[in-house]
């Protein structure tokens, strides 16, 4: 993750995909101060260059890539798609998206709290029905990933006077928004999850987290709601399933897939109790982009390593 040095960035040549919306373009060259080109002007052929986009070509997977930034928050299939180039330094877009993601996630709870899928369906049937109502106030939320995202998911729902239980893998000073963290795979998750009312994933797709969601953690909830606005691959469909099934998940609120976009035979559409909302959650805006590239600019300017790099190997 180290930034590249000053003199080879100085003069660089800056790369945009055709996905990147010209506002955006125009904004990179005036960061920068060097116009943008697109991803086959390459001449001279020693000359390094940055790139931004959403996804890496393997003709540009080279040693004179300096810095690939991407206008996305993943980038497990970045680095899934080969090796990543000795060397060159990767960066990504986050934005608002914590905020995003948090309203989201807030949003579902709420609705559940208040019946209103259910009062929906009553409206379709011209029903007039009382439903019961809960409080999300005072109930337990575990969230796992304790991140950017993580903690303004928590903290979000934290204002709202939810415990909220973070889940890391690692060690580290409980970050703001949580009110306690515990150890991925200890006996304090397992507790944990047997105690949420509702349980969050913002996990990253990664080697420690494939199938992360298991029939471990979901036979250890005992009727939590399951929303997933993380990666799809780190729940195990088949044992999400079974759970829905038994009851140990009461809900599931799916904003991401393994397969992506889910086609109409996909087994998920048939979940009971699940709503899938199409990788929605946190869509990255243009000034997300721009923004985040700026930071990363100075800090790379500056000789420091961005707060938005990459450890290629670990994967986040």
């Amino acid at each position: 993750m180290t930034p590249p040095h000053p003199d080879p960035l100085a003069r660089a040549r800056l790369l945009t995909s055709p996905s990147v919306s010209p506002a955006v373009v125009h904004e990179l060259e005036r960061i920068t101060g060097r116009p943008a080109g697109p991803p086959d002007a390459l001449a001279p052929p020693d000359r390094p260059f940055v790139y931004v986009g959403d996804t890496l070509p393997e003709e540009l997977r080279t040693p004179r890539l300096l810095w690939f930034h991407s206008v996305n928050a993943g980038t497990d299939a970045l680095l899934a798609a080969g090796p990543w180039p000795e060397g060159a330094l990767l960066t990504r877009t986050v934005g608002r998206m914590g905020e995003r993601i948090a309203q989201y996630t807030l949003t579902w709870i709420l609705a559940e709290c208040q019946s209103v899928p259910e009062h929906a369906a009553q409206h379709s049937r011209s029903e007039w029905r009382r439903l019961p109502s809960e409080l999300a106030a005072g109930q337990t939320a575990v969230v796992h990933g304790t991140g950017r995202v993580g903690s303004a998911v928590a903290g979000l729902l934290r204002a709202c006077s939810v415990r909220t239980v973070g889940v890391g893998r690692s060690p580290r000073a409980v970050p703001e928004g949580f009110d306690r963290v515990v150890p991925a795979g200890s006996e304090a998750e397992r507790a944990a999850l047997a105690e949420a009312r509702w349980v969050v994933s913002t996990l990253p797709l990664t080697g420690a987290t494939e199938h992360f969601f298991d029939d471990a953690r979901f036979s250890a909830m005992r009727g939590a709601t399951f929303v997933n606005v993380g990666r799809g691959a780190t729940v195990d469909m088949a044992a999400l399933e079974t759970a829905l099934h038994g009851g140990s998940v009461r809900r599931a609120v799916l904003d991401v897939l393994p397969d992506e976009p889910a086609g109409p035979a996909d087994r998920a559409w048939r979940l009971p109790r699940t709503v899938i909302t199409s990788h929605s959650a946190g869509i990255t805006a243009d000034e997300d982009v721009v923004s985040d590239f700026e930071s990363c600019w100075q800090a790379v300017a500056e000789g420091r390593t961005p707060a938005l790099a990459v450890d290629t190997r670990r994967g986040y």
